[in-house]
């Protein structure tokens, strides 16, 4: 039988021991440390004395350092383990000193030599067993560098059923609630199935762990399998790679719940990052080497924290010294993401140019900093600032500006510099300047790195976009839109715009007409309200001009109300009135926007006309709706704010495209609206019909699995009869899969007359897949949880003859007795568990302690052959009504209690249900807090006041985040419900 432990475990043991250069050393840790030790002390202690001369000159001075980081790794559990991890990463660094110089002079201290890698000792160890207190955990691989863990991972057999990476990712997350003590130094994690390999940093969501391509390899192994997993390990797991994230590839923020985020490069900015950083490297030292490079990340990739890594490198990099780094954007809503992005990551010395003039000074001077400015401040300089060889200029949007003077004038000013383009959207080929720029003619299409919107897809960076076109009532005359994209093409001659004037005043007048805004926002709001909002998402609506902001504003206020939505605009050059409704500063739209990210905030719908359509970063908005003409760039870079991937906290439900509802027809041009040379984006965005056609082909699939069962029928029988046609595990799990494809296109579509045939059919299958979907299920790739349409659907139609997996109900009527016992066995397959499981949630209670007492008594009764299948059914079957009993007896005395207690009794109840080993045994305790904080937030009436939910609901998600239970969405919404029901 083969074990994960002698197949993936040794795969990967063998592949790190085997690196050239330098190769993992397979070591059993536990001899040397125990188990209650983080560190390996005898191995840190040497290399503290080997890379520190004032410590080798007395050894002693070693223990004070561990003593210090054996403080910091203990703060885990009150500090937090991120800001803990961060701290240790400072150490690692040797951004940490101590008094071991003369007359106590603080020198650094250097745990880890990483500009020669040589002179550290590189260890794995597997089935490494960590201890705090009565806790106790085994990691299947531990990596260590000079004793210290800064890779943990997580194996499992790629021959058992239904387990994947994230059944490993999701045990590496326990293990850091567990034991986070031993997570303090960590650089990253890893789980792999054997087929497939993931990583992820602490605290990352599991569906943001990503896969790894070394450098030039993901053409060649796009798929999981042996060859992918072979290049993964070499690649990510090397120790150069390792050494190299964690000095140049990770940063930290705080997010805006003020919580402390560690992020770890993805692999597409590590290629990216180190290419850009050897080529300026090399370029600070060779006068012939190429001093550009061209490189394109597909929208939603990351580029802003690419420029963070990548800056972070040049200014590490002894090879360039310490170059100065000049971030230029060519708008001012980028320049204050982009130095909010640095910001937020706490890397040292980036300022921004404030004017200028400014910028000429700390160019001429020869300041080494990173300096954030857009290309306008190179306006006025008409001179050469700096002959420098190491500026190094990290040009955002390359494509805009860059063939035009101001461009011109940059390189003028800076003519030793190195430049790197980097644009989230293809070049075309008639953009020559720009290749001539930054393409350099050897890289591969003249590409330095090349992110596509399909490797994009392939890794979950980003998701589908769809467009849904609106019907003929919302569109304007086409000869007016076809000007329209003419106005908006590159380079028109004066002549040619004044000719566009008049035509393009006529589109003004007809997209603003009074009874057309009204009927597009009506359809918006029946839009939102029936797909959008019931999923948890939120949307932008874009509009011709500020004129039109101010319109639809006010009609969605009169049909969603005032707290619905919101303008982001410039309004210089409006009304006064304007300035004084809409005007905000810089703080204030800040605030407005983190309202706007807030998944329990009401402002749901931002209305925008220039604003936020590039730049702006916000997951949750899933649809934009579209009544502006746009074209290239612009339009791509504008839709791609619905493409960002987004599961709302503690919940499993995640965003499954994006959605572009299009009034104008701007998609229905799509050879004027997206003119790129790149095939790699002629699909970019796609009709949502595509979805509505493949539905059919998906449920097909899903009814194959139950040939000759009838339908039509109701009941347990016909129940049983469909679950018996999935017998096995992998027949199951093949049926989950295909089912879980089938739920998101239902999600994407509902409601929708065309599914309305499919109707019964679709709802026949959740019945199936729930009855049959463990309750232990642990694989989110495989049983996911019902989407909210789904489990509307569904709810709408309940039959209480119809058990779902967790039995409502054990009264047995007489038709279902009399079917169990003409198949015995079969009823004791799907009776036993179901009482059990009733059981279990009342322990505590005398009187169903004693019953499940009796059915342990039976079922062994059973296993040692006291007793024969039809005669264990009876004794179930008895068993079942005398629990019903009780349970009617104990609802009864329930309701002779005050509602409020009667809450208390039912939330209990659902936390006894919900209870697996991640759940805290202190349920009353959790109750009562709960009990306490709804008591405290409620008034009278607040079911029927959005601030009154909003207020209960948060009370309620505090709570649970206390008790690590965040992530059960359907557990939150259970116990919602409940206080709504009795508070």
């Amino acid at each position: 039988m083969f074990s994960e432990k002698d197949t993936v475990q040794a795969f990967v043991t063998d592949r790190l021991t085997a690196l050239p250069e330098l190769a993992w050393i397979q070591q059993d840790t536990q001899r040397d440390r125990a188990e209650q030790d983080v560190l390996v002390e005898s191995e840190l202690r040497d290399a503290l004395i080997r890379l520190n001369p004032t410590i080798s000159a007395d050894p002693d001075l070693a223990d004070e350092v561990l003593y210090r980081l054996t403080a910091l790794i203990r703060s885990a559990r009150g500090e937090g383990i991120v800001k803990a991890n961060e701290d240790f990463r400072s150490w690692l660094l040797g951004e940490k000193s101590m008094p071991f110089g003369p007359d106590h002079e603080h020198v650094a201290i250097h745990l880890v030599d990483f500009d020669e890698p040589a002179r550290n000792r590189y260890h794995i160890s597997t089935e490494v067993t960590f201890c705090r207190g009565a806790t106790r955990r085994r990691f299947d691989h531990v990596l260590w560098v000079n004793g210290i863990p800064l890779v943990v991972g997580e194996t499992k057999s790629a021959t058992r059923a239904g387990i994947t990476w994230a059944d490993g990712a999701l045990q590496l997350d326990g293990y850091q609630d567990n034991v986070p003590e031993f997570f303090v130094p960590n650089a990253l994690c890893f789980a792999t199935d054997g087929r497939d390999l993931r990583y992820g940093s602490l605290r990352l969501p599991l569906h943001l762990w990503s896969p790894w391509w070394s450098p030039g390899l993901r053409e060649q192994h796009p798929e999981p399998g042996r060859e992918y997993l072979r290049q993964a390990v070499d690649g990510l797991l090397n120790p150069l790679t390792v050494l190299d994230i964690i000095r140049n590839f990770t940063v930290y923020s705080t997010d805006d719940r003020h919580r402390k985020i560690k992020n770890v490069c993805r692999y597409q900015q590590y290629e990216a990052g180190r290419r850009m950083a050897d080529r300026a490297a090399a370029a600070a030292q060779d006068p012939d080497a190429p001093r550009q490079g061209l490189v394109w990340h597909f929208q939603g990739s990351g580029k802003s924290l690419l420029m963070v890594f990548t800056a972070q490198a040049l200014r590490t990099d002894p090879r360039t010294g310490a170059p100065t780094v000049l971030i230029v954007v060519d708008r001012l809503d980028l320049d204050t993401q982009i130095t909010s992005t640095f910001g937020a990551s706490d890397i040292p010395n980036v300022v921004t140019a404030g004017s200028g003039d400014n910028l000429g000074i700390m160019l001429a001077t020869g300041q080494r900093k990173i300096i954030v400015t857009t290309i306008h401040k190179f306006q006025n300089l008409d001179r050469v600032l700096s002959t420098r060889r190491d500026i190094i200029c990290l040009v955002d949007e390359a494509h805009r500006t860059q063939d035009r003077d101001l461009g011109q004038k940059m390189r003028d000013a800076l003519p030793g510099a190195v430049f790197f383009g980097l644009t989230g959207t293809p070049i075309n080929r008639t953009d020559v300047n720009t290749f001539k720029t930054f393409g350099y003619e050897k890289d591969p299409g003249r590409y330095l790195s090349r992110y596509t919107q399909a490797d994009s897809l392939r890794d979950g960076t980003t998701l589908p976009l769809h467009f849904e076109p609106r019907d003929a009532r919302f569109r304007i005359d086409g000869e007016v839109i076809d000007a329209e994209f003419e106005k908006l093409a590159e380079r028109l001659t004066p002549r040619e715009k004044a000719a566009m004037a008049n035509r393009a005043a006529r589109m003004g007048a007809l997209i603003k007409g009074s009874e057309r805004i009204r009927m597009v926002c009506e359809d918006i709001a029946r839009h939102f309200q029936e797909k959008v909002e019931p999923e948890g998402f939120k949307a932008q609506v874009v509009v011709f001009d500020q004129e039109a902001c101010v319109r639809y504003k006010k009609h969605l206020d009169a049909v969603l109300g005032p707290k619905t939505s919101e303008v982001v605009m410039s309004t210089q050059g409006q009304p006064q009135e304007i300035q004084e409704r809409f005007g905000r500063d810089k703080d204030e739209e800040a605030a407005l926007l983190d309202r706007f990210r807030d998944p329990d905030d009401p402002l749901k719908i931002l209305i925008v006309t220039a604003k936020l359509l590039t730049g702006f970063d916000a997951p949750i908005v899933q649809t934009m709706y579209l009544d502006k003409v746009m074209r290239d760039h612009t339009l791509l870079q504008a839709v791609c704010r619905v493409n960002r991937p987004y599961r709302r906290p503690g919940s499993e439900q995640a965003k499954s495209h994006g959605l572009i509802v299009d009034y104008l027809g701007v998609f229905a041009r799509l050879g004027q609206a997206m003119r790129f040379d790149e095939r790699a984006v002629e699909r970019a965005v796609t009709n949502i019909k595509e979805l509505r056609d493949q539905f059919p082909d998906a449920l097909r699939k899903c009814l194959d699995f139950f040939p000759g069962v009838d339908r039509a029928e109701d009941g347990y029988e016909a129940l049983f009869t469909a679950q018996d046609k999935l017998p096995d595990d992998g027949t199951r799990e093949a049926f989950a899969e295909k089912f879980a494809r089938l739920s998101r296109l239902w999600e994407a579509l509902a409601p929708d007359p065309k599914l309305s045939k499919h109707v019964d059919d679709y709802r026949w299958l959740v019945k199936v897949h729930q009855s049959v979907r463990p309750s232990n299920a642990t694989s989110p790739l495989l049983w996911q949880v019902l989407g909210p349409k789904t489990r509307e659907l569904v709810n709408a139609h309940i039959h209480a003859d119809v058990p779902p997996e967790r039995l409502e109900t054990l009264i047995i009527d007489a038709r279902m007795a009399e079917y169990l016992q003409r198949v015995p066995d079969r009823g004791i397959r799907q009776l036993e568990p179901r009482l059990q499981d009733r059981l279990g949630r009342r322990r505590g209670e005398p009187r169903f302690d004693s019953l499940a007492q009796k059915l342990e008594r039976l079922r062994q009764q059973y296993e040692t052959g006291q007793l024969v299948s039809r005669e264990y059914l009876y004794q179930l079957l008895d068993l079942a009504e005398q629990t019903a009993r009780a349970e009617a007896q104990a609802e009864a005395e329930v309701k002779e209690q005050d509602p409020r207690e009667q809450g208390k009794y039912a939330l209990t109840r659902l936390f006894e249900s919900s209870r697996s080993e991640g759940t805290p045994v202190a349920v009353t305790k959790l109750v009562e807090e709960i009990d306490n904080i709804v008591d405290a937030v409620r008034f009278p009436g607040w079911q029927h006041t959005a601030g009154g939910e909003r207020e209960v609901k948060k009370a309620l998600r505090r709570t649970l985040v206390r008790y690590q239970l965040q992530r059960d969405e359907e557990l939150f919404q259970k116990a919602y419900d409940y206080i709504r029901q009795y508070y």
